[in-house]
Parts: C-alpha cells; sequence; structure tokens
C-alpha cells in the first residue's frame, strides 16, 4: 500500500531530521539493507550454480539425461536470479528511493520509486497547465 502524501512529507522530514542530527549513522543505514540481501541472493545463486553443475556431471557419469536437464535448469534458474539480483543492486554512493524506507524490501522500493516518478509526472503536468491557464488572460 503506497504511503499517502503527507506520510511520504512526513517521512522526508524524518530522515532530513535524521541526517541533521547524526549524518554518519544515517549513511550507514542508506542502503545496506538492500545491498545485504542482492549480495546474499547473488550467494545463493552462484551456489545454487554450482549445484547445477553437479547435477549436470552426475547425470553424465550415471547416464541419467534427466539429472543433467535438472542440472541444467537449475544452472539456468541461478544464472538469471544472479543477474537480476546483480542489475538491482545499488551502486556505491547511491540513494534510495525516494518513497521507500532504507529497511524495505526491494518491492515496496520500486514501487515506491515508480509511485514518485508518477507523481512528479502529474505535479509538472498541473504546473504547466496553471502556467499555461494563467497567460491566456483568466479564461
Amino acid at each position: 500500500m503506497p504511503l499517502s502524501e503527507h506520510e511520504q512529507r512526513m517521512l522526508e522530514q524524518m530522515e532530513r531530521a535524521l541526517y541533521a542530527e547524526d549524518p554518519k549513522f544515517a549513511t550507514a543505514l542508506e542502503g545496506s539493507g538492500l545491498r545485504t540481501y542482492t549480495r546474499r541472493r547473488v550467494y545463493q545463486a552462484v551456489a545454487g550454480f554450482l549445484v547445477g553443475i553437479a547435477l549436470l556431471m552426475a547425470g553424465m557419469v550415471a547416464k541419467q539425461i534427466w539429472i543433467s536437464v535438472v542440472g541444467f535448469l537449475v544452472m539456468l534458474g541461478c544464472a538469471v536470479l544472479a543477474m537480476t539480483a546483480w542489475r538491482k543492486a545499488p551502486k556505491p554512493g547511491e540513494q534510495p528511493a525516494a518513497g521507500a524506507a532504507p529497511g524495505a524490501p526491494p518491492a515496496a522500493r520500486r514501487q515506491g520509486k515508480k509511485h514518485r516518478s508518477m507523481m512528479d509526472r502529474i505535479e509538472k503536468r498541473w504546473q504547466r497547465r496553471r502556467d499555461e491557464q494563467g497567460g491566456q488572460g483568466g479564461r
């Protein structure tokens, strides 16, 4: 459930107050949750990929094609998982999404970012319309 505009403003005010009060602590909390989650996901994918290789080899040695196929599918799935996790990983020094809290799960971060960009576009359109109507002499 997305936050209302008032709740988002309150959250942003609390974040600014935290940065003003203790910038070192706020920076330490900034993106560590997502980075840790991403790192753990990549490690799991690498371990799964190695298990897939072992299954592939075991299937070849035992001459059981279905074990090799399962191993290949495990390898493929883990490679996709690692690539998506790697792509979503925040770059060093990157700020989390404005609409999501630092400790929020990745889905909430994406939703907050999406919501924020949509709100920005709506606000810009509204401002543009107000400016255009104001310049026409009060129709």
